[in-house]
């Protein structure tokens, strides 16, 4: 691969997050005046579909951003070692697919914000292409994601409160979605 491929890649992945630790500067300057949280999922509410494009650069403070940056570079910068092309596609079908999972099945009264259901999304992709689509190197990064972050899949079920559990599972099965089209029906690698 190209030295320019290489800067382009890596160019999107950190604008996305410069994107979103800008968001959050300016959230915490501008006060009530800005407020950018309220442009977050609002389960069945039509102003609560743009969160399906603005949520994942918006956080509830700056813990939530730092909690979400590691993650997002680490699996999305692995997801855009496969292509641009397949980095864009699984973030569109994740953000769509699962925001809109989480729009219409989401609980009233509640806005939806974070990168993390990106990250649940790239992590299930990651897995799940690992799996089936028949390479050594899918396989092997797989297993290297499960084992560095097979504790994410604990964020799926209820539990703590401001948690949008719902994101992360509904992502999560978006991200697996988009991996199981990986599928080669006839693997290079046969287990036996």
């Amino acid at each position: 691969m190209k030295t320019e491929e290489w800067r382009d890649r890596l160019t999107l992945l950190l604008s996305m997050v410069a994107l979103m630790w800008l968001v959050e500067v300016a959230d915490r300057m501008l006060g009530s005046w800005f407020e950018p949280d309220q442009w977050g999922i609002v389960p069945r509410q039509w102003r609560g579909l743009w969160g399906l494009l603005t949520s994942p650069f918006l956080h509830a403070d700056w813990g939530h951003l730092a909690a979400n940056t590691v993650p997002f570079l680490v699996l999305g910068g692995l997801l855009l070692t496969r292509s641009m092309g397949q980095f864009l596609q699984v973030t569109v079908l994740v953000a769509g697919l699962g925001g809109l999972c989480v729009w219409l099945l989401g609980p009233g009264g509640t806005v939806h914000i974070g990168a993390s259901g990106l990250i649940f999304g790239y992590f299930g992709f990651l897995l799940v292409a690992g799996l089936v689509e028949g390479s050594w190197t899918s396989l092997f990064i797989a297993l290297g994601v499960g084992f560095l972050y097979g504790s994410l899949i604990w964020g799926v079920l209820p539990g703590e409160p401001g948690i949008s559990w719902q994101g992360h599972l509904f992502s999560l099965l978006a991200g697996a979605f988009a991996g199981w089209g990986k599928r080669n029906r006839e693997p290079a690698i046969r287990l036996e």
